[in-house]
This record gives C-alpha cells, structure tokens and sequence, in this order.
C-alpha cells in the first residue's frame, strides 16, 4: 500500500467512527438480525426484504456519511470513492461475528465466531 493510500486511509478512518456512531436504533437492531450490513464502498446496505423503515434509515446514514465523504475528499485532493472506500476497509474491521458484510464481489456474507475481521485485499491487512 502506498503512503498516498495509506494516509487516506488514517484520514478516512476518523470519517468512519463517527458516521459509524450516527446509528438509530432501528439500524443496531437491523445490524443484530443480520438485515443491515457494512458495505465495501463504505456505506451500509441492506440484505433483500428489508422493510422500508430500514431502508429509509440505511438512506439517512448513507446521506450523512456522503456528506463526510465528500468535505475528506475535498481537503485531501482525493475522489469520494477514494475516501468511501478507504472508509470501508475501516468499518469493514469493525463487524462483529454474526452481522453481515458485503466485500467488493457484491455478495452477502456472515461474519462467523471465531473468523477474522473481513476486509478486500487492497485493504492492506
């Protein structure tokens, strides 16, 4: 990883705890029935049947966290992509055993007991 990625990646990781910490009720309860799940990109998705409630509050989270995306981008010269997906290798560290996650193939998985964190190879892990 270069120190480029790499500095993104601490600067992202500041962006990632707080839009992570911006969770309604609705969504840590999603999270626990494996409905809501952090995406690689950055931002958080929804397994399908999600109810709408869920999906507006997966919205909501994913406008703020944009919205942090897009003022880290600006002061660091970097796409919003750059930065959502630095972030996501951040809050991708942080799913605990039994939630869902979604790496950059596009598919859900679970997060077993006992398995280590997930993260895309160009995490740097």
């Amino acid at each position: 990883m270069t120190l480029a990625a790499r500095l993104l990646m601490a600067a992202a990781l500041a962006v990632a705890a707080p839009a992570a910490a911006q969770e309604s009720s609705v969504i840590v309860q999603a999270r626990q029935a494996a409905i809501v799940g952090e995406r690689y990109d950055g931002y958080l998705g929804f397994a399908p049947g999600a109810g709408e409630q869920v999906r507006r509050q997966v919205g909501a989270v994913n406008i703020r966290r944009r919205s942090l995306y897009t003022d880290l981008a600006v002061r660091r010269r970097a796409t919003v992509q750059e930065v959502g997906i630095a972030a996501g290798c951040q809050l991708l560290a942080d799913v605990k055993p039994g939630e869902i996650y979604m790496l950059n193939d596009g598919s859900w998985r679970r997060r077993a007991s006992g398995e280590g964190a997930p993260a895309p190879s160009y995490c740097g892990r």
